[in-house]
């Protein structure tokens, strides 16, 4: 097998490991004696449901609304799946969000309340306070999503914006309530995957004004009169940990980006090919990280230390991007643009970063595959990815190059995935 179709295949098995439609099922409680709910949120959420009711007894009641992101709809008998706008929310995920919130509020004691969350939840499961309007939501999320702010911080502040989130949906139910997660956060904390709306919430105003600042938002009036009225106490906070509403409320979460990391390292072995692990966690400016593995392929390809050839450093997390340009391009492609820079047509190293929900940022690819020959074929068509990168557009880079790799939703999601393989 090429170095090419190794590493995307590599990809495909970390995807595989993340598929709802093989997990959920394992992770389902019994049928109530009353009605069961199924209400969720995020990239994964229509093939989460699908898995409830494909293993969910035929003769028990069971119905609900799921939102998921458009394009990433599946179809389904007994649970809608809605479609709305994400990274930034729209008004269609504020109607299905007022739906689902009304929907919880309706259950009783005896009834059952199934929440399927995963990654891009924040922004789909969309429902501002009464003081802010949907206008306002989205310009302070386009705001952080520029600023650099890592997805942990972004959500502290939407939790606090929101009538859903932060602990306030499973707040809202007199249901036990069972939540599947599929984690697409650095550590897997329940509370951060789309801003945890039925886990207990640590954080309070006085961090998501303190985040504002930290990375230099200047969000609308209507934000910051809300937060500061929070902080002052004329607003209530997020449920926090001891809350007696989360007394019947269990948090499962059933995949993570380690897990799928562990099916490449397996599939590496399988070809012959030593997998090193370099964690789940690695976050930071994407230029910056790629500076650091390109320093590692170097000792590796010049001294064969730490790690003996052939070797594949796999890797997880979420860098961010700090917009500087107006270039096309996510993380994974500003991520093997500077790899590409730095490493500067390097034999024998080829490199792959993909997010594992096939949306890289906000384009049509899921990342990139980078390939010795790269910076040659770059250079013969008039191309610098350093210059490239300077407007962040990595995108530009690699399709010039022929080289995105495009696979349309997973439906699902467990953060990004990097491979570099060095023979």
């Amino acid at each position: 097998m090429n170095p090419r179709s190794l590493l995307i295949d590599s990809f495909h098995a970390a995807v595989a490991a993340a598929d709802p439609l093989k997990l959920v099922a394992a992770h389902l409680p019994p049928p109530p004696s009353g009605r069961t709910l199924v209400v969720g949120a995020g990239k994964a959420a229509a093939s989460m449901a699908l898995a409830v009711e494909l293993a969910w007894p035929a003769d028990r009641p069971l119905d609900g609304i799921v939102v998921t992101r458009y394009a990433h709809g599946m179809p389904t008998n007994r649970i809608r799946v809605l479609e709305a706008s994400h990274p930034v929310p729209d008004n269609a995920g504020e109607v299905a969000s007022a739906e689902i919130l009304a929907r919880v509020g309706e259950l009783g004691p005896e009834d059952l309340l199934i929440v399927l969350v995963s990654g891009g939840g924040s922004s789909l499961l969309s429902l501002p306070v009464s003081a802010i309007s949907m206008a306002d939501l989205k310009a302070v999320t386009k705001s952080l999503l520029a600023s650099g702010a890592p997805i942990t911080e972004m959500n502290v502040v939407r939790k606090h914006l929101s009538r859903i989130q932060g602990g306030r949906l499973a707040a809202a139910s007199k249901a036990p309530v069972v939540s599947l997660i599929v984690s697409d956060v650095t550590g897997d904390d329940p509370s951060a995957i789309a801003s945890g709306p039925t886990c207990p919430d640590a954080s309070t105003y006085a961090d998501a004004l303190a985040i504002l600042k930290r990375y230099g938002v200047n969000p609308p009036v209507s934000v910051s009169d809300h937060l500061q009225a929070g902080l002052r106490g004329t607003v209530d906070e997020t449920p926090k940990p001891g809350d007696s509403a989360f007394s019947n409320v269990s948090n499962k979460v059933i995949a993570t980006a380690h897990q799928s990391l562990d099916a490449a390292a397996a599939f590496f072995r399988s070809h012959a090919i030593t997998p090193v692990v370099l964690g789940d966690t690695v976050t930071g400016e994407a230029s910056e990280v790629a500076k650091v593995y390109a320093a590692l392929v170097r000792e590796i390809r010049g001294f064969n230390q730490p790690f003996a050839t052939p070797v594949a450093l796999i890797s997880g997390g979420e860098c961010t991007v700090t917009v500087r340009g107006n270039g096309r391009g996510g993380r994974c492609a500003e991520f093997l643009a500077s790899l590409a820079a730095e490493l500067d047509g390097m034999s024998d190293v080829y490199a792959i970063a993909a997010d594992t929900d096939g949306i890289d940022g906000t384009e049509d690819n899921a990342g990139a595959v980078l390939s010795p020959d790269s910076a040659a074929r770059a250079a013969a068509l008039g191309i610098s990815a350093r210059k490239l990168l300077e407007n962040n557009d990595g995108y530009s880079y690699f399709s010039a190059l022929g080289d995105l790799l495009v696979t349309g939703p997973t439906r699902t999601n467990v953060n990004d995935y990097r491979a570099i393989l060095v023979l």
